[in-house]
C-alpha cells in the first residue's frame, strides 16, 4: 500500500466509522440537551478525541509490540459499550443528568471572562460552554469515546494495519484513521444537534418527543447488543474501534 492510499482509505474509513450505530447513538444522549450548536459540535470534538486517543494507544501496541487481544477479553469490552448505552438512556428519560453535571462540574466562569473585546473567538464560545455546562459536560462523551476505543481494539480496522508491513505507513494510517474519526464524529454531531437545539427553542413538546426518542433508542440498542453478547456471535453490524 502506497502513501495515498493509506491516507485515502484511513480517511474515509474514520469518517465512516463515526457513523456505526452505537456511536450515533450514543452521541444522540449525550447533546439531546444542548442549546447551541457550537457546544454539540464541542461534545463531538471531545468525544472523537478520546475514542481516538484510545485508538493510537492500542493500535501502537499492536504495530509494535504485536499485541493480540483475547476475543474473550474483547467481548468484555463490548459489554461495557452496551451498558454504557443502557445508562444513558435512563440518564437522558429520567431527566437527573443537568442535575448530576451540575454536581460534577467545576464553578462556572465569570461573565467577564465570557466576552473579550466583543469579537465570538473559539475560545470565548469555549468559555461560554464551559459556563454553562462545566467541564464535566466535555470530559462525559470524552470517557464514552474512551470506552468504545477499548471495545474495538479487535474491529477489523485494527486487522488491517498487520497488512501495512512498513511501521511508518502503520502508524501515518492509524493517526489519519484517527482524524477522520474525529471530523466525522464533530459532523455527524453538528447534525443531530440540529433538531434537539431547533425544537427546544420554537417547540417545547417536539424537544421532549426527540429526547424520549433518542434515550428509548440507546436503552434498546444497548440491551439487543448485550444480549447478542451473551447469547452468541457477535452482531453482524460493527461496535466499537
Amino acid at each position: 500500500m502506497n502513501i495515498i492510499s493509506i491516507i485515502g482509505l484511513g480517511l474515509f474509513l474514520g469518517l465512516k466509522h463515526a457513523t456505526d450505530a452505537d456511536h450515533v447513538i450514543a452521541v444522540s444522549t449525550i447533546v439531546s440537551k444542548q442549546k447551541n450548536i457550537f457546544h454539540a459540535t464541542l461534545v463531538g470534538i471531545a468525544w472523537g478525541v478520546g475514542h481516538t486517543i484510545m485508538l493510537i494507544a492500542i493500535g501502537m501496541m499492536i504495530i509494535l509490540f504485536h499485541v493480540s487481544i483475547p476475543s474473550s477479553l474483547q467481548n468484555i469490552f463490548e459489554l461495557f459499550v452496551a451498558m454504557l448505552l443502557i445508562v444513558l438512556g435512563i440518564l437522558t428519560l429520567s431527566g437527573i443528568l443537568p442535575t448530576l453535571i451540575r454536581k460534577l462540574s467545576k464553578k462556572p466562569l465569570s461573565h467577564k471572562h465570557i466576552h473579550l473585546h466583543g469579537q465570538p473567538h473559539m475560545h470565548t464560545h469555549m468559555h461560554s460552554f464551559l459556563n454553562s455546562h462545566g467541564a464535566f459536560h466535555l470530559l462525559r462523551p470524552f470517557f464514552v469515546g474512551i470506552v468504545h476505543g477499548l471495545a474495538g481494539s479487535g474491529a477489523v480496522t485494527l486487522l488491517l494495519l498487520s497488512s501495512i508491513s512498513d511501521q511508518r505507513l502503520a502508524i501515518m494510517y492509524l493517526a489519519i484513521f484517527g482524524i477522520g474519526t474525529i471530523v466525522g464524529m464533530m459532523s455527524i454531531t453538528t447534525l443531530i444537534a440540529i433538531p434537539f437545539v431547533f425544537s427546544q427553542s420554537k417547540f417545547y413538546k417536539l424537544d421532549r418527543v426527540f429526547t424520549w426518542i433518542a434515550g428509548i433508542v440507546s436503552i434498546l440498542y444497548g440491551v439487543y447488543y448485550g444480549l447478542r453478547l451473551i447469547s452468541g456471535p457477535s452482531p453482524s453490524f460493527p461496535i466499537g474501534i
